[in-house]
């Protein structure tokens, strides 16, 4: 995991500088892993998605109207980091099935606990539904802030968090 972004002396042309990704770096790197870790369950991976979106703007600065816009831009970075990783993993995962014997039996992982009942149901959750509740109830964002995130509108928000909340309470109505 990279603890700093040291200075850029080839600093990229555009609305981004150096001191500003820095400076998202430092006040936005843990949230953004968190964020990772709900749609992603391996840590690494998460850290790995996270860097990758600070690369990608510092290589190719966003044109964003408003530098406080580059938070929004880097949670959507990492939501479609986190949309190609688990796409690349089912196909793999159904590559490995059909070059597996029929001798090896699936794999799967016993949940320890209610959160990771919860956890697990959240991640089975259709991608846009998980997202908006994990913008929603992780990052404590407001409906605007994950339509902006998400590029849709406040109220495919407000319909994406209804079902999924509808999901999540019948799939664990035996925890309450």
């Amino acid at each position: 995991m990279m603890a700093a972004m040291a200075p850029l002396d080839d600093e990229p042309a555009g609305p981004v500088a150096g001191d500003d990704l820095a400076a998202a770096y430092q006040d936005h790197y843990r949230s953004l892993v968190r964020l990772a870790s709900l749609l992603v369950d391996d840590v690494g991976q998460c850290e790995e998605i996270v860097q990758d979106a600070f690369v990608k703007v510092w290589r190719r600065p966003p044109d964003l109207s408003a530098p406080d816009r580059l938070p929004a831009y880097l949670r959507s970075a990492v939501l479609n980091g986190a949309r190609s990783h688990l796409r690349h993993r089912v196909v793999e995962r159904r590559h490995l099935r059909s070059v597996a014997s029929s001798s090896v039996a699936p794999e799967g992982r016993a949940t320890t606990g209610d959160d990771d009942r919860v956890l697990a149901a959240l991640r089975s959750l259709p991608d846009r539904q998980r997202e908006v509740l994990a913008l929603r109830y992780y990052l404590d964002l407001s409906e605007a802030e994950i339509a902006d995130t998400l590029g849709v509108s406040a109220g495919s928000v407000k319909t994406h968090a209804h079902r999924g909340l509808a999901t999540l309470a019948k799939r664990l109505e035996d925890l309450r």
